[in-house]
């Protein structure tokens, strides 16, 4: 689930990098750097939009926090379900009101969806790579010199998830443009009608 999870994020903010020159739905560290450089620049325009996407967010962290609830099956359904709502959303949003409230709902999804496993938390994280990366490199350091290590093929295979994501988003946005959206809300859907059904098994 976890890189079903990060193939999905990997997607949503290709779409949003591709579609809103170079802003980040999932990837809260490179907007912050966006927010430096906006700030050098005296780019004020550039330093609301990019904060306010790191508003919406945290908000998503937040309310996926509060409504998910206690119980691993139980949060993974809801949140899921919460982030499927909000990705559909901002394809609607692209659709009636532009893209930038569309990247403001992506954020939101993208944050909630952090909080899947907040029950029980995994020791990477869903939608940004830089920890997943630097487990690696330990796994690989610690092999390397004879210690007993964590397995490195998880960690490679959750970055890949993501970067495979990102490719076919950023393919799925030159066809459809910001209506590849359906596409991550429908997959959520499915993998929280999943769970439900694991669950109840």
């Amino acid at each position: 689930m976890a890189a079903a999870i990060a193939f999905v994020a990997g997607y949503v903010d290709a779409i949003g990098f591709v579609g809103f020159g170079g802003m980040f739905v999932s990837f809260m560290s490179g907007n912050s750097t966006r927010i430096g450089a906006g700030a050098a620049a005296i780019d004020l325009r550039a330093v609301l939009l990019t904060a306010s996407v790191i508003a919406l967010f945290v908000i998503g962290v937040a309310v996926g926090q509060a409504l998910g609830g206690t119980r691993d099956q139980v949060r993974q359904r809801r949140v899921l379900f919460i982030v499927s709502a909000a990705l559909a959303i901002a394809a609607l949003a692209a659709m009636f009101a532009g893209p930038f409230p569309a990247i403001l709902a992506a954020a939101f999804a993208m944050g909630a969806i952090n909080t899947v496993f907040a029950s029980s938390p995994l020791p990477v994280g869903l939608t940004y790579m830089t920890g997943t990366l630097v487990k690696l490199g330990q796994s690989l350091g610690q092999r390397w010199r004879g210690a007993n290590s964590p397995a490195a093929w998880p960690y490679l295979v959750h970055w890949l998830a993501l970067v495979s994501g990102a490719l076919i988003g950023a393919l799925a946005f030159s066809l459809w443009a910001f209506a590849a959206l359906w596409m991550a809300a429908a997959a959520l859907a499915l993998l929280a009608a999943g769970t439900s059904t694991i669950s109840e098994r």
